[in-house]
């Protein structure tokens, strides 16, 4: 019996040790999976980058014959995975319909993971307090982005008057969005956001992340001029020579809260981000790279569209177009002082001068440059960087008569001329690392084109082949410079033809070019941004008189001296005079408005109406009549 009763108490002491260690497993299981699940760490952004990239590895290295998919399914999985890899590819390149591909790839995985009781724990976006001025524009911008499309950018300048010049404490004037802007902003629009507009911000705040341009991603593909990074700010080895300088002492000028972080410290040049809206450089204060290696990577990703070539400290930049049209620019030690990108965007499509020149009496210019173009005239479009000088060049090709093939030859394609008159006869070149711009005007020649366009004359050899161009090679050429006057256009392209030993006389070289330009048309971009075209500009060679000769025919020796001496002293004379040309402003801009200042010279107005159909003729000659035979001044 005492034994019974001892089997019975082992038996109910094993059944109680097992209970009690079933209720400690079960329990432990319970904690840890509550401790996963609250684990703070696991609904952040890095974290769901980290998640997001093994997910979608997962689905791009799969073996889909392991799966045991039948015939069409397979085929199904397969188009699926190899239209992934390549939107993977391009998608930061400026291709919107594969940046959309990826982050439906990216919203489906993180729809999937992340509970919707979690979703704030991700970004706070139930509590605005602890929204950073990042979100809280990521937040704008996605909900203006619903109405306006790539306008919401546009938008929310226009509307809140963020480009405005403000006076900073310094005292200086600058053009800056502000953390108090977007936050004051933020409150005003009183947004509300569905779940799903969550997750659409959480998306795109890991696609940038993870295969994105960072923090200038959804930025870049906004209807503005350009964006860049990495501009402003001190390097690494500003700070580390001497970082106490660079942190909390408040005596410095660039740590007051205009130039320096909240904690004092200043800014850092990964922490920087500008873009040009409207000819302005505005600075994005409250935006900035979280690293040096995240800009680094951008920099390295930004640029490489259709094979953009190694950036290496011995190739120091690049200049790229991107998928859509932009040029990109990305410089990096040891050329540059630290890691930037500039990138240039024309997204302006059917640009007429209409739309560009609105000032009081806008006609004249506009229909001036139209017999311009259709009277076969070389013109230079001349201005500073961002006075619009390829915009124009857009909207005069649209006067050139559409039976004449055009050629264009760029260091970048940035025109894209066939985007805006696809039924046009145009073909475009650029230089390469193994064809120069001078070997790419060459071929030209054999390619049957009537109009030359150089998108930009920049190099002394392709400033040379363009004045040869123009004289045999072409009806008429349209290219852009940086000269400031008419004077300097001249004697810039004199000074590339010297430099290239085409010549070695200066006075002649200099009348080569006078005798192949036509006209210049310059354009400004003032201290507001406001870009206007301060003249147009004909250029007038000067008659060049023939030397004297009649010593020839002098009796005795005596008058033949004196006869030759006279023809020596002309020649030499001829020789010092700098008056090769004239510039002759035909219209200006003076007080806000456009004024007739001279009347174009009786020659060229004869050479362009034998380039123009009969009825152009006509308009043209009744254009001059009504304006060129008036007053100087005077608009009718």
């Amino acid at each position: 019996m005492p034994e019974l009763m001892n089997l019975v108490l082992i038996i109910l002491i094993l059944l109680g040790l097992g209970i009690a260690l079933y209720f400690f497993f079960a329990s432990a299981k319970y904690q840890r999976e509550v401790t996963e699940d609250s684990d703070p760490q696991k609904y952040t952004i890095p974290a769901l980058v980290e998640y997001v990239k093994d997910a979608i590895n997962e689905i791009t290295r799969t073996n889909l014959f392991e799966l045991g998919l039948n015939e069409i399914e397979f085929k199904k999985q397969a188009n699926k995975r190899a239209e992934l890899k390549k939107a993977l590819k391009v998608c930061m390149h400026g291709s919107v319909e594969d940046k959309q591909f990826v982050k439906a790839f990216i919203y489906d995985i993180l729809g999937s993971y992340i509970p919707s009781d979690r979703i704030n724990t991700v970004i706070p976006f139930n509590n605005p307090f602890l929204l950073t001025a990042r979100d809280k524009f990521a937040i704008i911008l996605h909900m203006l982005k619903k109405e306006h499309g790539f306008d919401a950018l546009s938008f929310l300048i226009d509307t809140y008057g963020l480009d405005r010049l403000r006076e900073t404490e310094d005292g200086e004037l600058s053009y800056v969005i502000t953390c108090k802007d977007i936050n004051d902003i933020y409150d005003r629009l009183g947004l509300t956001l569905s779940d799903n507009d969550r997750l659409e911000v959480i998306t795109q705040a890991v696609y940038e992340r993870y295969k994105g341009l960072g923090v200038i991603d959804e930025i870049r593909d906004m209807n503005i001029d350009g964006v860049s990074a990495g501009v402003s700010g001190i390097t690494a080895d500003m700070y580390h020579s001497d970082p106490a300088v660079y942190s909390t002492n408040g005596k410095m000028p660039f740590l007051n809260p205009e130039n320096g972080n909240a904690d004092g410290r200043a800014k850092r040049n990964y922490e920087s981000v500008w873009i040009f809206y409207k000819g302005k450089t505005i600075k994005l204060d409250f935006l900035g790279f979280e690293s040096e290696s995240e800009l680094k990577r951008v920099c390295q990703i930004i640029y490489r569209y259709n094979r953009g070539g190694q950036l290496s400290e011995s190739t120091g930049y690049r200049v790229n177009e991107m998928k859509d049209g932009s040029r990109v620019l990305v410089v990096r030690p040891p050329f540059s002082e630290s890691w930037a990108f500039f990138v240039r965007k024309f997204h302006i499509r059917n640009v007429t001068l209409e739309m560009l020149i609105r000032d009081e009496n806008a006609h004249l210019p506009i229909e001036l440059i139209k017999y311009i173009v259709k009277g076969a005239m070389i013109t230079a479009i001349t201005g500073q960087q961002g006075s619009g000088k390829t915009t124009l060049l857009m909207a005069m090709i649209r006067h050139i008569y559409a039976s004449l093939p055009l050629r264009i030859q760029e260091m970048a394609f940035e025109l894209n001329l066939r985007r805006l008159y696809p039924g046009r006869n145009i073909l475009s070149f650029r230089e390469t690392e193994n064809i120069s711009g001078q070997q790419g005007l060459d071929i030209q020649k054999k390619t049957d084109g009537s109009v030359h366009i150089l998108g930009e004359v920049a190099t002394d050899p392709v400033a040379a082949w363009m004045i040869q161009m123009s004289q045999v090679a072409s009806l008429f050429t349209l290219f852009t410079h940086h000269a400031k006057t008419t004077r300097d256009l001249v004697y810039s392209l004199r000074n590339s033809l010297l430099k290239c030993e085409m010549f070695n006389n200066e006075k002649i070289a200099e009348q080569q070019v006078v005798s192949v330009l036509d006209f210049d048309i310059h354009l400004v971009r003032d201290y507001q941004g406001k870009r206007y075209i301060e003249r147009i500009t004909e250029i007038v060679e000067l008659p060049n008189h023939p030397l004297p000769g009649d010593f020839r025919d002098k009796a005795n020796l005596e008058d033949k001296a004196g006869s030759f001496m006279e023809t020596a002293a002309e020649y030499f004379r001829k020789m010092s005079d700098d008056r090769l040309f004239e510039p002759r402003n035909i219209i200006e801009f003076r007080d806000g408005r456009y004024v007739v200042s001279n009347a174009i010279s009786p020659d060229r107005i004869k050479k362009m109406k034998g380039a123009m159909t009969e009825k152009d003729a006509r308009d043209f000659e009744a254009f001059c009549n009504k304006y060129f035979h008036r007053q100087e001044g005077v608009i009718a």
